[in-house]
């Protein structure tokens, strides 16, 4: 397979993420070729200029339309914010792209479901960047679920908690904007909601509660400006199986840095696992005497694959950026017909589905069924 043409629109935090991964795929698994990065746009032409100079792009633009008439482009990255997202990957997939899209798909659903109409007819791979599936502590939880470690899992609960938007005196800015989607739901519960979908399924029904911490925050040059959308939201759930669920999401919560705390619980055991420590789980299994029963820690180690091919010693630890190398991989396989584990565009929709009918369920005050 000759060398993947790499387009990436976007520099920002997420660009920066794609650019490394993009960079490093080769050097980690070595059994893919080196992709070869073509070209760059960004919001100016000097920006581009800079960005595709540090990240090893050959070409840059202040043009993102030009980007994908590019014909060696391949592949788009696209990690722009939410509102641009279905405008480029419908233009990428049209143009003959495979796409590799930042989570959400879009904010308004509708905007989703063209993304995935225009994919299944274009016929290209698809995906969405929900890297925290690729942890291979997460991937060894799945086998152990799988394997009955803990029994037929009846409950779970996760809460995704950061502070990015805890000081009710930061600026406001796009995230708080109705454009951006409904604020804590779509921006940021679509990872739990990922996680849950990877180890479980989808969520089948929800009833919904949303708050806004701040009414309004300060804006640059002076005077203030309402919050449009919710910063913390509570959902009850249920999933298949007769399975019951909870998530909490706050993107207002001061200390909490990256926390996607997951509480699983069987009939026969349960398993701890929290993203600001990503490199370790609990579990704890209900045989051999009660005297010594207890949670053990289980920290990532080469038997956890493929945290091997990033470090040979166990409780080194991987990190955020190295998971995006591995769902690069992943996208890479998907791209050459292999099976791949990824969140494509159809998965993707089912998890905006849940999203939408989490905020119907918000304003109607009851049940959602999803269906």
């Amino acid at each position: 397979m000759k060398p993947l043409g790499i387009g990436l629109i976007g520099t920002g935090y997420m660009g920066k993420c794609h650019a490394l991964a993009w960079n490093a795929v080769k050097t980690v698994f070595g059994d893919v070729e080196r992709p070869r990065l073509v070209h760059l746009a960004e919001a100016n032409a000097e920006l581009a200029s800079a960005r595709a100079a540090e990240f090893g792009f050959e070409k840059a633009t202040a043009d993102w339309r030009a980007l994908i008439a590019d014909p060696d482009v391949d592949v788009v990255s696209v990690t722009t914010p939410n509102q641009f997202h279905a405008e480029m990957a419908i233009a990428a997939l049209e143009a003959g792209k495979h796409v590799w899209c930042e989570k959400p798909m879009a904010p308004a659903y509708a905007d989703a479901e063209r993304m995935l109409q225009i994919a299944r007819q274009s016929g290209k791979v698809a995906v969405l960047g929900y890297n925290y599936i690729q942890n291979p502590i997460m991937r060894h939880i799945k086998a152990l679920i799988g394997e009955g470690a803990i029994g037929s899992v009846n409950h779970i609960r996760v809460e995704m908690d950061e502070d990015f938007m805890a000081d009710p005196d930061g600026l406001f800015y796009w995230k708080s904007e109705l454009s951006a989607g409904y604020g804590a739901l779509d921006d940021f519960a679509v990872h739990p909601l990922s996680l849950l979908w990877y180890l479980f399924g989808h969520v089948e029904a929800v009833t919904t509660d949303m708050v806004k911490p701040y009414a309004d925050r300060p804006l640059k040059d002076g005077g203030r400006r309402a919050v449009e959308n919710h910063d913390a939201a509570n959902v009850l759930m249920r999933l298949g199986g007769g399975i019951s669920a909870v998530l909490m999401a706050n993107r207002a919560a001061w200390g909490r840095k990256g926390r996607i705390a997951l509480q699983i619980y069987g009939s026969k055991g349960s398993i701890l696992y929290d993203q600001e420590r990503m490199n370790e789980f609990e579990l704890y299994q209900a045989e051999g005497r009660g005297s010594e029963q207890g949670f053990r820690k289980i920290l990532a180690a080469p038997a956890h694959q493929p945290y091997d091919r990033f470090i040979p010693a166990p409780g080194h630890g991987l990190g955020f950026n190295d998971l995006k190398i591995i769902e690069c991989r992943e996208l890479i396989r998907a791209i050459s017909g292999e099976p791949a584990s990824i969140v494509t565009f159809e998965d993707g929709l089912r998890i905006e589905k849940s999203v939408h009918a989490m905020a119907q369920s918000f304003h109607e005050r009851r049940w959602i069924e999803i269906g």
